[in-house]
């Protein structure tokens, strides 16, 4: 790998503060989420900051995890701005494919939020707000995380928009960061409403 930056220098400019910036606040929000919604599922900490209301306090985490979301974006695109373009990514082509990624990230970001809903798109589960059925329409039909692929593939389309091999390199990092994010969600929502069916059918048998 440093062989290959040696020998192309201007590829990413190390130098530039706002790239580990930008890196870090990718790495920080999956983080952040996690650790916040665990401790809401184990010890209520949202909930009962605003006194037994698990509704409000999903809303609050849900506008907590947007607005972080939109500082990393704004921190995403200052980065790029102090990068080198590079040649090959500035091929006519190019813009066409940038703005497809786009699209179809947004696409896939947007009617996913539109299927779950406020509370079962950010992170409902753990402050007990339980859908009845799994979502199987479009684009959970497409991929098992329209969110975390679409979010991935918009940060690339705006990557190669601006011709910035770092931008490419950020892109890769979202994708890495997200795949050990659902590494710990998919397992663990799914205990959440496993535990839900258990104590369903042990009420059953009470009756």
């Amino acid at each position: 790998m440093s062989r290959i930056l040696s020998s192309n220098p201007g590829l990413i400019d190390f130098s530039q503060r706002s790239l580990y910036i930008s890196a870090l606040s990718i790495a920080f929000n999956p983080t952040f989420w996690n650790t916040v919604a665990r401790r809401e599922y184990h010890h209520k900490t949202l909930t009962r900051l605003f006194n037994g209301n698990s509704q409000l306090a999903c809303y609050a985490l849900a506008l907590t995890i947007f607005s972080l979301g939109l500082f990393r974006d704004a921190l995403f695109e200052r980065a790029l701005r102090s990068q080198p373009t590079h040649p090959s990514l500035q091929h006519p082509f190019i813009p066409y494919l940038s703005y497809a990624l786009i699209a179809l990230g947004n696409i896939l970001v947007l009617s996913s939020t539109w299927a779950l809903g406020i509370t079962g798109t950010y992170l409902g589960d753990y402050f007990g707000i339980l859908m009845e059925e799994p979502v199987t329409r479009f684009p959970f039909n497409f991929t098992g995380a329209p969110m975390y692929y679409g979010s991935t593939m918009s940060f690339l389309g705006t990557a190669l928009l601006y011709a910035r091999p770092a931008g490419v390199g950020l892109a890769g990092e979202v994708l890495v960061v997200y795949w050990v994010a659902l590494g710990f969600e998919d397992p663990f929502t799914s205990e959440i409403y496993a535990k839900r069916d258990r104590e369903r059918r042990a009420g059953k048998k009470t009756e």
